[in-house]
């Protein structure tokens, strides 16, 4: 097809109206009249370049202070969403869709890839990530994301390329660096981005290649937070606790009821040093297959809740949700690994809508001061799916207690001394109901609840 002539230019054609101009004036001879003020104001308007468009608003730079996040000097509750193909699937219109539905139930981070070997994604290279700067379209797109997200006061967390099934062919040790500068050098300047390395990938074993990764996202001047993305019952504490590159950690809960795994997850990152914030980046999803197998049944909303109030109750600085049809974009009947159903229709799961009221009454308390404090408990707390957790502020002003089942439990008065509002908190409606006082509390139903006293 031949190529189409190239459009000219608003300055050229202001230039050549100005050569115009100056020749009539010059064939009238030296002894013409002197050039118009209308002439010299377009000499001046064609020596300046048009201005440029305006800056799209977003979100301050999310920053570390202790175990938390802030953004702008205010506490920032992380509340994500996986989308790991929202990139390579879906079309400008849809990414809206997506972003404004996600952003209308509450989510303020959407956990996305770059170079996604899944769910049909189109990956932006030929072969492995030398080629990919090749893909100028891939890239303007993620721009386009960037900035859909920061219209919406949105952050990005934004995986270079997922590790499972990649690292060794697609990324190495020797090309890691420049795809990272390049990285760096693209979007480095964006406030409403932060980086994910691995992708559901040990690290073991590969530690320079991610570390060489990250070096070469900064020499490309991005200095945002950046985290590593393990394998199911895996933390990035196991191999990146004294990394400098590392700004938070990042758990995977996983997609099986390993109840004392997930424990054992929360409770040794929290405790890893130096202190740094954890998210649980991949908890169960919800309408998920338990362990990839569908006869035992689909995860559930209750499933979700209780990872969402362990984690958090258990020190991590936010959440991050997932639904199994929306992460790869299903597009209606059988999807990857088990999914059913499409993710339009996915985007209204119950759980999906409940993760807001986990966001709100979070912020609704100083919850930067909140530590995981077990001895609040003085009763049996139970153990696999009815473990009853408890969180403190380190003020004393406000105590936690999440029983998973409805079970009952009794508090340390010394503990709860001064908190006169006692109230118990739905966590799949956000509505509160006054609690008895007293040491023992028995939830209203047999549902899960948390338990609310504060001064």
């Amino acid at each position: 097809m031949p190529r189409r002539a190239p459009r000219t230019s608003r300055k050229a054609l202001l230039t050549i109206g100005l050569a115009m101009t100056v020749g009539v004036l010059v064939a009238a001879g030296a002894t013409g009249p002197t050039p118009s003020r209308v002439s010299l104001s377009l000499q001046e308007t064609a020596q300046q370049d048009p201005p440029a468009p305006p800056a799209v608003t977003g979100p301050p730079r999310m920053e570390i202070d202790g175990r938390f996040f802030t953004a702008g000097g205010e506490p920032l509750f992380w509340l994500g969403d996986t989308a790991w193909a929202l990139l390579g699937k879906l079309d400008r219109s849809d990414t809206v869709r997506y972003l404004d539905a996600r952003s209308e139930q509450g989510y303020n981070v959407i956990q996305t890839v770059a170079i996604f070997p899944q769910a049909g994604a189109n990956r932006p290279i030929r072969g492995d990530v030398r080629s990919a700067p090749e893909h100028e379209d891939f890239w303007d797109n993620v721009g386009f994301v960037i900035d859909a997200a920061a219209e919406r006061g949105m952050y990005l967390a934004i995986h270079p390329v997922w590790g499972d099934k990649q690292t060794g062919s697609v990324v190495n040790e020797g090309n890691a660096r420049d795809y990272g500068r390049f990285l760096g050098e693209r979007f480095g300047d964006r406030d409403n981005v932060t980086w994910t390395l691995g992708g559901d990938h040990p690290a073991g074993g590969e530690e320079r290649l991610w570390g060489n990764l990250a070096d070469g996202l900064r020499a490309g001047g991005a200095t945002q937070l950046t985290t590593y993305h393990p394998q199911g019952d895996q933390t990035s504490a196991q191999w990146f606790a004294g990394a400098d590159w590392l700004d938070f950690h990042m758990i995977q809960g996983g997609h099986c009821l390993r109840y004392g795994v997930r424990q054992r997850l929360v409770d040794t990152t929290y405790d890893a040093r130096p202190a740094k914030p954890f998210i649980d980046g991949e908890p169960i999803y919800e309408e998920h297959p338990y362990c990839w197998e569908s006869d035992r049944g689909f995860s559930t909303a209750q499933d979700v809740r209780r990872d969402a109030w362990w984690a958090v109750l258990g020190g991590a600085a936010g959440h991050t949700y997932g639904a199994h049809s929306v992460w790869q974009f299903n597009d209606g009947g059988r999807g990857e690994l088990g999914a059913r159903g499409s993710w339009t229709d996915a985007l209204r799961l119950p759980a999906g809508g409940q993760m807001a009221h986990l966001r709100e009454l979070m912020e609704s308390l100083p919850f930067q001061l909140g530590e995981p404090d077990q001895s609040v408990i003085t009763s049996e707390t139970g153990s696999g799916k009815d473990r009853i957790v408890a969180n403190r502020a380190s003020d004393g002003s406000y105590v936690l207690v999440y029983s998973p089942a409805g079970g009952d439990f009794a508090l340390d008065p010394a503990a709860t001394a001064g908190l006169t509002s006692l109230r118990w908190f739905d966590p799949r409606t956000g509505a509160f109901q006054d609690a008895a006082p007293g040491e023992r509390f028995d939830p209203p139903s047999g549902e899960d609840w948390v338990l609310l006293l504060r001064r």
